[in-house]
């Protein structure tokens, strides 16, 4: 570190969620981003230029290779996080991954293997561990003010093309199993307790794409708490993830920093964390957990539990 400060890298930071990580990062007084990494030039350099960031660069190598890097955060295509997170730790950085952390749960596992020989850092951006609106929630659970019975949860968007969340062209195809369910898994998880049983069933395959564009998913935690989750990229309506949650003293729905009860009367949580973006806390958390040389909230020990559950129904689907 310099000083006080977290040097960080930012590994496709000219993606929607490349610049969401800068947006947070700039929040945070204990974070200076010395180095963007992208796959190409000119927009790399922009977002070099727009976040006054010293250094752009085309190879992931040469950031790891870089003395002025003591952190990075991943915002590549899925594929590639599982090998450029054991890359990363090789060479001595903190790892904070975006989800999904792998696409298979053998990369998974290989990752968390490297991760505990190491005394770094590494965590996955499991973003719905910090939004306020679940925070809330965590804290009426772990207070013993709520006991979870039922989690229904929607992903929906319309998609039929490789695009990212501004519209832009994917070089990847995105995946509703090991991304988008990975979210509410692990969130499932967290609240309710160890998953005990899981089921999916899926829709038919997009012809050009090659995945499933539907798809249902029952949870069964420990607690004996229970989740339905439903995905899709056929929806031609409002896209976004939409949790209700159900518990013995009350039902809450969250739609994403919103949360409101049964009855659709605001809650405030505003007051819940020193900032409303759930990006930026996770980052706030990233830096926080280096400085402190402490495992972090989403620590990939902490989510592989995640993965491993992804992997059974990736295993009942096939």
């Amino acid at each position: 570190m310099s000083g006080d400060k977290v040097r960080i890298a930012v590994v496709g930071a000219a993606g929607a969620f490349g610049r969401k990580h800068l947006d947070g990062l700039m929040q945070i007084e204990g974070a200076e981003v010395t180095v963007v990494s992208g796959t190409r030039p000119e927009p790399t350099q922009a977002v070099a230029e727009r976040y006054g960031v010293p250094t752009a660069l085309l190879s992931f190598e040469e950031v790891l290779e870089r003395d002025d890097v003591d952190a990075v955060i991943l915002a590549t295509p899925t594929g590639m996080h599982a090998a450029q997170t054991q890359a990363a730790l090789a060479a001595g950085k903190h790892v904070q991954v975006e989800i999904p952390l792998a696409d298979s749960l053998a990369d998974a596992e290989a990752t968390l293997v490297a991760a505990e020989a190491s005394d770094l850092v590494a965590m996955v951006g499991h973003t719905r561990r910090f939004n306020p609106s679940h925070q809330w929630i965590h804290r009426r659970i772990t207070a013993g003010e709520l006991a979870l019975q039922q989690m229904d949860v929607q992903t929906y968007f319309f998609r039929r093309t490789n695009t990212n969340a501004q519209g832009e062209p994917r070089s990847w195809t995105d995946h509703l199993l090991w991304h988008h369910a990975a979210h509410t898994v692990d969130l499932f998880a967290y609240q309710a307790g160890r998953i005990v049983q899981a089921n999916a069933l899926q829709g038919p395959l997009h012809p050009e794409l090659g995945i499933a564009m539907d798809m249902s998913i029952q949870l069964k935690a420990e607690s004996g708490a229970i989740c339905t989750l439903s995905l899709s990229f056929n929806n031609d309506g409002p896209f976004g993830t939409f949790f209700r949650y159900i518990g013995d003293t009350g039902t809450y729905v969250a739609r994403y920093d919103d949360l409101v009860d049964g009855k659709e009367q605001a809650i405030d949580v505003s007051h819940v964390d020193v900032s409303m973006n759930g990006i930026e806390l996770q980052d706030r958390e990233f830096i926080a957990a280096i400085r402190d040389g402490r495992e972090p909230n989403s620590s990939l020990r902490q989510v592989i539990d995640c993965y491993r559950v992804l992997g059974d129904l990736e295993r009942q689907l096939a």
